[in-house]
């Protein structure tokens, strides 16, 4: 009976739990990413010092991106799995078990001795804990964005798949918010002593919320058909690489631009305002990233409308092109050291460059994969071209600016030459936004033909 209301429900009920999953969605993702920019800011701000002051310098600053990409390394591993079994056993399921990891390897995160007291030790903890927050995060996104997309009228997935993309700013806002506030009631050196591990350590309440919540979404009803039918795929992830290996390295392509441009403003940028702008760079960089966090709170949703209305591929490739033209322009924004500036070219970079392109990606990857492998086809994709484009930026940024010495033209080339594949992705893409979403077992429906 229960089975028969998720599959058929009358239409009161299917409100309900549309507005549930999206609440669930939302919630769970904000959770999710506020524990994964904690590390991306403590990269930039504190762990040179406290895991590798063996190195200093330029040296240590690419030794705590470098832990930084770890984490990105550890998501296509972390998507297979969940895919596979977010594809067998349901979305709900995997998006139970890849918070409670999330919480855990944050809040172990928070209570690492450093380098000064176990040595090697600390990094090599300080590693392990970002494996496990990237395993976490490859599996997170595809079942959040999929439980609302799956639920969402045929009208509106744009602006329902926008939705947990909104986690990804209210997890930025927390993060930016919790490490700002944390600056600011303690001296510098209570912030590196300890003070620096209260909003990691803050992470196990929020994850007590997002349980409760998230226990209270019903699974999707795409899921729920395939498994009535007995439709169910067997072999997922093997199964959308041998019948859609094609939209995997679209979606990969079409990650890019999108994260490269974002860690560069929200991470690195950090760094680099503090050692090549002003001395209170850091806290200067962390406004810009919560001024644009909460407009992104507004304006991701209304890119995920207008990729209802105008279609997927124009938004997104508006957004790809604007953050390959804007890169140049935003450091010289930044270098001139003015508050205002500098949160204007943040602003500019992520509210319109990235915030184009996220709002109409949760629909438009979901929406190039069949029903039976979707979970395993979006969460590849997301997490190969999130370790291509995010987990790697940093890294790369901060060496080309020592080699550039400090200049950061090279550092504006590459992410600009992301965006420019980014682009070229997302022209290939087939357009989705007018067509049905695919609820059957074709392994090739005409949702996702060219």
């Amino acid at each position: 009976m229960s089975s028969a209301r998720v599959v058929v429900p009358a239409a009161a009920d299917e409100r309900v739990l549309r507005r549930r999953a999206a609440l669930g969605s939302f919630v769970g993702t904000t959770i999710e990413w506020y524990d994964y920019y904690l590390y991306g800011t403590a990269a930039a701000l504190v762990f040179a010092p406290l895991f590798f002051p063996q190195v200093g310098g330029a040296v240590g600053v690419v030794a705590a991106f470098a832990t930084y990409a770890v984490g990105f390394v550890a998501r296509p591993l972390g998507g297979a799995v969940a895919g596979h079994l977010g594809d067998r056993l349901g979305r709900k399921k995997v998006l139970v078990a890849s918070l409670l990891l999330m919480g855990a390897s944050t809040a172990l995160i928070g209570l690492l001795p450093t380098y000064a007291t176990i040595g090697i030790a600390a990094p090599v903890l300080l590693v392990t804990a970002r494996l496990l927050q990237g395993f976490s995060a490859g599996g997170e996104w595809g079942g959040a964005v999929l439980l609302a997309v799956e639920h969402a009228p045929e009208r509106r997935r744009g602006l329902f798949g926008a939705v947990p993309q909104m986690g990804s700013a209210a997890g930025m806002v927390l993060a930016s918010g919790g490490f700002w506030l944390t600056r600011t009631l303690t001296t510098p050196e209570q912030f590196l002593s300890w003070g620096w591990r209260v909003p990691f350590l803050a992470s196990s309440v929020l994850v007590v919320v997002g349980l409760l919540i998230r226990l209270k979404v019903t699974d999707s009803p795409v899921f729920s058909n395939l498994r009535r039918t007995g439709a169910v795929a067997r072999r997922p992830v093997a199964d959308v690489l041998r019948e859609d290996a094609r939209g995997v390295l679209l979606t990969s392509g079409m990650r890019l631009g999108q994260i490269g441009g974002y860690v560069l403003y929200t991470v690195f940028a950090l760094n680099y305002l503090t050692e090549h702008v002003r001395e209170d760079g850091a806290d200067v960089g962390l406004l810009a990233v919560l001024v644009a966090s909460v407009l992104s709170l507004a304006t991701t949703p209304l890119w995920g409308l207008a990729s209802d209305r105008f279609g997927r591929r124009p938004v997104y490739l508006f957004g790809a092109l604007l953050t390959a033209v804007f890169t140049g322009p935003a450091f010289l924004l930044l270098d001139t050291g003015s508050t205002v500036l500098i949160v204007g070219a943040v602003v500019v970079a992520v509210n319109l460059g990235h915030d184009s392109m996220y709002g109409a990606q949760g629909a438009f990857f979901a929406e190039q994969f069949p029903a039976r492998t979707r979970y395993s086809g979006a969460s590849l994709g997301y997490s190969i071209g999130a370790v291509l484009g995010g987990g790697l930026t940093p890294l790369v940024a901060a060496s080309l600016l020592a080699l550039a010495g400090g200049a950061p033209w090279l550092v504006a080339g590459f992410v600009s030459a992301l965006a420019l594949l980014t682009a070229a992705c997302a022209a290939a893409a087939p357009e989705t936004a007018h067509r049905p979403l695919d609820t059957t077992t074709s392994k090739n429906p005409e949702t996702v033909a060219p």
